[in-house]
């Protein structure tokens, strides 16, 4: 297993710096430069003047150089602008060059600054991912045992009604997107369009206070998008092994139904739907962006949309760093978590 886990440790390592290498180059590309050098500067900028601009900066250089002092592997630059003031990567106030350190990446954990937000890249990306987390506890605590449950209680009697009744309910949620929903949710219980106005219509106020009054519709609408996806898988798993030659046995050895669910199917059949569960998370990280905007809830998928939408560079290679490492953790936990639930795969 510790050979196992090393080699994925490796393979994720590697796949981190080609993702975020092709995220720095697509950033990098000269229009983006160009609209940064034209939104820190003057919008009536000359093209000779938004050189002048990124080469004082070092958004000129190399772009491998480039990506080594954003990592923190390469020495940071030190240049001295036409206008006579010496800048470096790894300046801050009152530093020289004598007393700046070399090394100033995301390694070091120097994220750089938000153009837009006009704070740390660091502490911006914290506190909006607490806030996103804070989003996806309750969404996993909503959404997981609900689809567990609809989809054990389907696969139980594979063809019957109940499972015909529950599969339809689960595919409806799968096949309505979260901008839809989520208008339902806004329209009926917080609009005074029909006359319902049980919750609020934005979840602003949960960012430091949640209540059900202003997190439930939020978390409903994640929580019923993702839930039929985990139900159906359930459901297949069940059924598959409700149909399986060692509950065939148990029946015929006069098994109650119900042991036979519980302790010889549910474990087997819960396999599957272990990697599924875990897939969630990297697609809550990134695919409440719709919903956060709707309810104007200002997590990491708002900052997210506020980092794309006005170029704002370090932030967001920031969020694609995190992006990606979400991704390969819950790969690798996902992985190891497959292996110990199947007792018939062997790793070495």
């Amino acid at each position: 297993m510790g050979s196992f886990i090393l080699r994925r440790f490796v393979v994720m390592c590697i796949t981190a710096l080609c993702l975020t290498f092709i995220v720095f180059f697509l950033t990098n590309l000269y229009p983006n430069l160009e609209k940064l050098a034209k939104n820190q500067g003057n919008f009536r900028m000359s093209d000779e003047a938004v050189a002048t601009f990124l080469e004082n900066r070092g958004y000129l250089q190399a772009l491998p150089v480039k990506y080594g002092q954003w990592l923190g592997v390469v020495p940071g630059y030190v240049i001295e602008g036409s206008d006579g003031k010496v800048r470096g990567k790894c300046f801050v106030a009152d530093d020289t060059i004598e007393t700046a350190p070399m090394f100033c990446g995301i390694l070091q954990g120097d994220w750089g600054q938000s153009t837009v937000f006009k704070d740390e890249v660091f502490s911006i990306i914290g506190k909006r991912l607490s806030l996103t987390g804070k989003l996806m506890f309750w969404v996993m605590i909503v959404m997981i045992p609900s689809a567990l449950l609809v989809g054990v209680l389907a696969g139980m009697r594979e063809g019957s009604r109940s499972d015909r009744s529950l599969s339809t309910a689960a595919i409806l949620t799968t096949a309505t997107p979260e901008y839809v929903s989520g208008v339902i949710f806004i329209v009926v219980f917080a609009s005074s369009a029909v006359g319902l106005k049980w919750f609020k219509g934005s979840a602003t106020s949960a960012m430091e206070s949640a209540t059900i009054e202003n997190f439930l519709l939020p978390v409903l609408t994640i929580a019923l998008y993702g839930m039929g996806y985990i139900a159906r898988m359930t459901r297949a798993s069940m059924a598959e092994v409700m149909t399986a030659q060692y509950i065939r046995t148990a029946r015929l050895k006069g098994v109650s139904f119900i042991n036979i669910v519980l302790k010889h199917a549910l474990r087997n059949a819960l396999i599957a739907p272990f990697t599924v569960i875990m897939l969630q998370f990297p697609w809550l990280l990134n695919g409440v962006v719709i919903v956060e905007t709707l309810f104007n809830y200002k997590g990491f998928g708002w900052v997210l949309v506020q980092a794309a939408g006005n170029n704002d560079i370090e932030l967001l290679l920031a969020v694609s760093v995190v992006s990606v490492f979400v991704v390969l953790i819950t790969q690798l936990i996902s992985d190891i978590g497959y292996v110990y639930l199947n007792p018939r795969i062997k790793v070495t």
